[in-house]
């Protein structure tokens, strides 16, 4: 059976594409495209012939990538005066040193726009793009192209690749923890930013109802000293709240200072969790209990899945390149 060229209105074929045709490995397609040795004359001719009938052009990402040319990606963050973020970005950073490539970090927070601005700035710098895009994935793509773009924290995200976050889970880790310990006035305190923050807020919800926990929300700004505040405005209200789950570690830093100012002991009198896991929870007194997630493997998962859009080994947009990634319960002195 003879391969079939790609025509308008069809997926463009990939380079899994054209070994499968072949019969032969992704290696050996890249080094008959690529002019490289280690294979014979007439593997090369075939893969070359079938690339062609598939319209298969590897494109000049993938080409830099086997000549090793530098690829430039840009890593677009909300607020780098939020420790998790610049945790994350030194991550990617890593993972992008290892392979030669170069990292452009904007930070589209404090009045720099939003993720879309901070797209159409990184656009003419680089090769891709990794970032915190929210509702923005799609018209980031748009301004991208042909050059893929990996949308994190959204499991809606409409880009080329996408890491979510499984947060049902988390959510479920942090209430059942709570819920043997037996804490019966649980507050969720939530960030009032909206978008894609949303998701950790309406996932806490389901797993209270999952479990029959009475839970009441707040919102605060995202700063440990509006949450500081929203904390001091709650126990005036409501004196009886036993555990606090906190949207974030950083804002789990204001949530401890408003109780240690309101006599509440930690955790005897109230348990907090916090969530993300950044190394400022090891400083906290007491040391915060959360819900953490790996960044080293988060931007191993983010650079990993750009190198395999690159290269052509992830074809985008297919269920490849939508990964989801899971927080772990780390136990510590607060709750």
């Amino acid at each position: 059976m003879s391969a079939r060229s790609s025509s308008p209105g069809q997926r463009r074929a990939t380079i899994l594409d054209v070994a499968a045709a072949a019969g032969v490995s992704r290696q050996t397609v890249t080094r008959a495209m690529n002019g490289m040795p280690g294979i014979s004359q007439a593997t090369r001719e075939r893969v070359q012939r079938l690339a062609a009938e598939l319209g298969y052009t590897p494109s000049r990402f993938a080409r830099g990538l086997v000549q090793g040319a530098n690829v430039s990606v840009g890593l677009a963050i909300p607020d780098l005066t939020n420790p998790y973020f610049p945790a994350f970005a030194s991550s990617v950073v890593e993972e992008a040193t290892q392979r030669g490539w170069n990292v452009v970090v904007d930070d589209y927070g404090h009045g720099a726009g939003s993720a879309l601005d901070s797209a159409g700035r990184l656009a003419p710098q680089v090769d891709a793009l990794i970032g915190y895009l929210g509702e923005h994935s799609r018209a980031a793509q748009a301004i991208m192209g042909r050059r893929p773009v990996v949308g994190l924290d959204d499991p809606q995200a409409e880009a080329a690749g996408s890491i979510s976050f499984d947060y049902a889970h988390a959510a479920r880790l942090g209430l059942g923890h709570l819920a043997e310990d037996r804490r019966r006035r649980v507050v969720f305190l939530d960030s009032d930013q909206g978008g894609i923050a949303a998701g950790r807020g309406h996932a806490v919800e389901a797993a209270a109802r999952e479990r029959d926990i009475r839970l009441q929300q707040i919102a605060s700004g995202p700063s440990a000293a509006e949450a500081r505040r929203a904390v001091t405005d709650l126990l005036a209200a409501a004196p009886d709240v036993d555990a606090i789950l906190v949207f974030n570690d950083l804002m789990a830093a204001g949530v401890l200072k408003a109780l240690s100012e309101g006599k509440r002991a930690v955790p005897r009198d109230v348990a907090v969790i916090g969530m993300d896991g950044i190394p400022l929870g090891e400083l906290l007194t007491p040391e915060l209990t959360t819900l953490s997630l790996d960044l080293r493997s988060v931007g191993r998962a983010a650079v990993g899945l750009l190198d395999g859009l690159l290269s052509g080994a992830v074809e985008a947009g297919s269920s490849a390149a939508a990964l989801t990634l899971r927080h772990e319960l780390v136990i510590r002195q607060s709750a």
